[in-house]
């Protein structure tokens, strides 16, 4: 077989149909629930042939913080995806069942873990059944894999922590977008974690990362493009941020797509700030 290469950060289900045999792919099924989605949403019982589940809760964060989602170390990231069988060779394509949502998360993690051969894929688990593409049961996620040889390399420029953006948020050349409805933004509607105060960082934009997607589907570059050109964002400190850290991925994701750089996302998200003592809110 050819030698894969991944050259954006998307993928779409025809290239993945192409590929899905190739010996150097590691199909990741990267699905949690929404945060905010209906109790009375269904997730298909089914998973693209091949993949593999990538446990963002239990396996891919930080299970002794009271923080949601928040990062692994690197040491401990590594030793989950040799778990998983990942080798540092291995391209990774990686979904999940919503569309878009907690895919690009994963996308971030192994970028900041120094690993580029990591796309998403586009309109997930829906476009791939929409074309009748091979499935196989969601029980088939119960396996054993060899060892892989996964390395990490952290590249610390890729997140950002409280301290951080409370130095940034005043600073003229750095412009925070926040994912999260306008509702929550604006504190219009409440916290899905009743625990946690309405409102937004200082000096932040409300971004939604609904508007950067079509049906699950990122929206094209020019679209994209065109909707970041719209908040003065040319040449500056972007960073991201959301709930708990997952949406705030599909922000930066897209922000790499219509060709910016200085990129980051805040970790800990709303899910920290909105407990924190002495930093102030917006509403």
């Amino acid at each position: 077989m050819n030698t894969l290469e991944l050259t954006s950060p998307l993928v779409s289900v025809d290239w993945l149909a192409a590929h899905l045999d190739h010996k150097d792919l590691i199909i990741l099924d990267a699905t949690i629930k929404k945060v905010t989605s209906d109790i009375t949403e269904r997730y298909p019982e089914v998973k693209i042939k091949n993949s593999r589940f990538f446990d963002i809760k239990k396996m891919f964060s930080d299970t002794t913080s009271d923080i949601p989602n928040m990062l692994l170390s690197p040491e401990k990231f590594a030793d989950a995806c040799q778990q998983l069988g990942i080798s540092s060779h291995h391209k990774i394509v990686v979904y999940d069942k919503i569309g878009m949502y907690s895919s690009p998360r994963v996308w971030w993690m192994f970028k900041i873990m120094g690993h580029s051969q990591i796309a998403v894929l586009n309109g997930g688990l829906p476009a791939w059944q929409e074309k009748d593409l091979p499935c196989e049961p969601e029980d088939a996620l119960q396996k054993e894999y060899a060892l892989g040889n996964f390395e990490a390399h952290f590249n610390p420029k890729l997140v950002t922590a409280a301290s951080e953006v409370l130095e940034e948020m005043n600073n003229e050349q750095t412009v925070i977008l926040d994912a999260r409805s306008s509702g929550r933004f604006n504190a219009t509607e409440p916290e899905p974690r009743a625990s946690l105060k309405g409102g937004h960082i200082p000096n932040s934009k409300s971004l939604p990362y609904k508007q950067l997607l079509e049906k699950g589907i990122m929206k094209s570059t020019p679209e994209l493009e065109k909707i970041f050109s719209d908040f003065n964002i040319d040449n500056k400190k972007l960073i991201f941020t959301c709930g708990s850290g997952i949406t705030a991925c599909i922000l930066m994701m897209a922000a790499e797509i219509a060709g910016y750089s200085n990129l980051s996302v805040y970790d800990g998200s709303w899910s920290e700030w909105g407990q924190l003592d002495g930093v102030p809110i917006s509403v």
